[in-house]
């Protein structure tokens, strides 16, 4: 199991957290991304080059993805994808994407795309936070620990 990264959008703190959590915990980390990226020397980290085009990173990532494997996006179409085929998603704010709550977050994000294409409102997302680096911390530390106990099960 490993992580995959939406990078082109990704803040550089979930970056550097991720990095960190690679080498500590020997899990592979992959940032997909239309540009170069400046990563840590680590067997454990990688990244891929995808051609500059709408949404390429995505597809790019929903090819390679694994069951079980956890993707770091944004994307809330990415998200609904990943978790289709049996991944996990999780936003960069700390959102675990699930079944549950995929529906209602797909119809919100088209009502604003609606309502920011007439007009009727304007501005994005609120400015990133030290609540929403921790929210990710603690969800991208469950994760690491269930891949842990997997790993452990599987060499009993």
């Amino acid at each position: 199991m490993q992580i995959w990264v939406d990078a082109d959008a990704c803040p550089g703190a979930i970056k550097e957290l991720l990095f960190r959590a690679a080498v500590r915990t020997q899990t592979k980390v992959t940032l997909v991304a239309n540009r170069p990226l400046q990563t840590p020397k680590s067997k454990f980290i990688e990244s891929i080059l995808v051609p500059d085009g709408m949404n390429l990173a995505d597809r790019r990532i929903v090819e390679l993805v694994s069951p079980g494997d956890l993707v770091i996006t944004a994307d809330i179409p990415l998200a609904a994808d990943v978790v289709a085929q049996g991944g996990q998603a999780l936003d960069p704010r700390g959102e675990l994407y699930t079944d549950a709550n995929l529906g209602a977050r797909l119809a919100m994000r088209n009502l604003m795309d609606e309502l920011r294409g007439s007009g009727q409102i304007s501005g994005g997302p609120s400015n990133y936070n030290n609540k929403n680096k921790q929210e990710f911390a603690r969800h991208l530390d469950r994760w690491l620990t269930a891949v842990a106990n997997r790993r452990k099960n599987e060499t009993s």
